[in-house]
């Protein structure tokens, strides 16, 4: 005999969506690059690795491939450099520049 599948209330939906969406946690671009460059060392498993940091095998491969193909683009100097954010925050502690400076280069 069958049973009824049970319909959760949207409600319930919408909690366990925003709860999962603020508990994902964020990793910096330093932190991702320390992971992959670890992975790539091939001490230790990447399985294990991932358990380690605690994050999905599939996410360690996604970034291994960005990381793999932004060398390969910068190599062949398909793109310019972005900023590091300690370059972002520099820059913005200057505050706008004068009106001017614009187009001059360091004196």
């Amino acid at each position: 005999m069958r049973q009824a599948s049970k319909r959760i209330p949207d409600s319930a939906e919408k909690t366990v969506r925003d709860i999962r969406r603020n508990t994902r946690r964020h990793h910096s671009a330093e932190e991702k690059i320390r992971i992959v460059l670890e992975g790539l060392r091939g001490e230790v498993s990447i399985a294990e690795l991932c358990r380690k940091e605690g994050i999905n095998q599939n996410l360690y491969y996604r970034w291994s491939k960005e990381f793999l193909e932004a060398g390969k683009k910068r190599l062949a100097g398909d793109t310019a450099r972005e900023a590091t954010s300690d370059e972002v925050k520099e820059l913005k502690g200057r505050g706008p520049p004068a009106q001017g400076d614009l187009g001059r280069g360091p004196d």
